[in-house]
């Protein structure tokens, strides 16, 4: 037995104490960010955003406007138009009305398509996975696909970069947890919010979903129906018509909710830090990934993916040793490594100070080529995951 030393702490009151000093911490961090109560608000996109964003020329978009066919929109004093995520929704709908092929403008889903669900999944914590899933959700929304994003990461980063404060909004009741919880489990239509990011809505995470790694071995024992791999499909079954892509950030371990999420979804994009230590960590997540996935298929689940993924994260083209693991990946994987990957960007991490994405921030808040670096690889890397989904709709 060791003995007592006079100065050893405890240590569930010294995490305790850490705990609460942080919580404060971000509790006045927020309060600086945002106003008490206020919700998060998407900024307006200029001319050229906006054409980039629904595929056509400044020019044409001028025309638009000077022929009448679509609304007025913000104008600055000197005259430049800005336009709002709403606005650019209504402009699409006016372009599809009178496009000659249906789809030119609203690539969404179509009478026969299936719902694509895509997780975003990796063992190992850091990967880039929520950067990665908000960005893609973001990316889509203004493009003009109905999204819904489910937060099932018990740390619920995403919840949180939508503008809530899961350990005060949703410490009980309110997240994604209380549709697919073993005991009454409420309908998703009941869980899910609006949020201020015109195109998506929000299922939100929280510390709660934790219960749901804790219950489960307790409802295989008892055989509680249906089987964990099959409740978060059935949640989403009422609600799947609303949306064209559904986006899971998965939590960064291999549970019971990362493998809900998996039979769930359609699509998987695992990422993934090209340094051999992360693709280690992840040689030993994907042997356990099939072992666990036989299991369930064993056990009922349907194991058929339109397609798998891997998204090169936080890459840095003049790191030599990184080249190195990319051009390993890319031996090895062929062409199941994504072609774009995701640059390691000062400006995405410098937006995550405050909350946000790059999407979201002004681009003058920046240094102008590393903001239109890190937007660039974004957008490559977004309307590549874009082309999946529409080559999985037969597009």
């Amino acid at each position: 037995m060791r003995a007592a030393v006079a100065n050893s702490i405890h240590i569930n009151e010294r995490i305790r104490e850490n705990a609460e000093n942080l919580s404060a911490a971000l509790q006045s961090h927020m309060l600086k960010v945002f106003a008490p109560d206020a919700r998060k608000e998407l900024r307006r996109f200029s001319a050229g955003e906006a054409a980039e964003l629904l595929g056509i020329s400044t020019s044409f978009l001028r025309k638009l406007h000077f022929d009448n066919r679509i609304p007025d929109v913000h104008t600055t004093p000197g005259g430049r138009r800005h336009y709002s995520a709403e606005d650019l929704l209504a402009i699409r709908k006016e372009l599809e009305s009178t496009a000659k092929s249906p789809g030119a403008y609203l690539k969404g889903r179509r009478p026969g398509d299936k719902v694509q669900v895509l997780s975003f999944l990796n063992f190992k914590g850091g990967s880039g996975k929520t950067t990665s899933a908000i960005h893609t959700a973001q990316r889509l929304a203004l493009k003009g696909y109905r999204v819904l994003a489910v937060d099932i990461d018990p740390q619920a980063s995403l919840t949180t970069l939508f503008g809530y404060r899961p350990e005060y909004d949703f410490l009980e009741s309110g997240t994604i947890y209380d549709a697919i919880r073993y005991e009454d489990p409420l309908p998703l239509s009941q869980i899910i919010r609006t949020t201020f990011f015109t195109g998506i809505d929000l299922a939100p995470g929280g510390l709660i979903l934790q219960e749901f790694e804790h219950e489960t071995p307790q409802a295989l024992i008892h055989n509680v129906q249906p089987a964990f791999f099959a409740r978060m499909a059935m949640a989403l079954q009422e609600v799947e018509a609303d949306y064209d892509v559904i986006i899971f950030d998965c939590p960064p371990q291999l549970g019971y909710l990362t493998m809900s999420a998996l039979c769930a979804s359609t699509g998987v994009m695992i990422t993934v830090v090209p340094n051999m230590l992360d693709v280690a960590s992840m040689s030993q997540f994907l042997q356990m990934s099939a072992e666990l996935l036989d299991v369930v298929a064993n056990a009922g689940a349907s194991m058929e993916f339109d397609f798998l993924r891997f998204l090169i994260n936080r890459y840095e083209p003049s790191d030599g040793p990184q080249q190195q693991v990319v051009a390993f990946l890319r031996q090895l994987f062929g062409n199941e490594v994504m072609v774009a990957p995701m640059l390691k960007s000062t400006a995405i991490s410098d937006a995550g100070l405050t909350q946000q994405t790059i999407y979201e921030v002004e681009r003058s808040q920046f240094h102008r080529n590393t903001y239109d670096r890190a937007v660039d690889s974004l957008n490559l890397v977004n309307d590549e995951i874009e082309s999946l989904l529409q080559q999985a709709w037969g597009r």
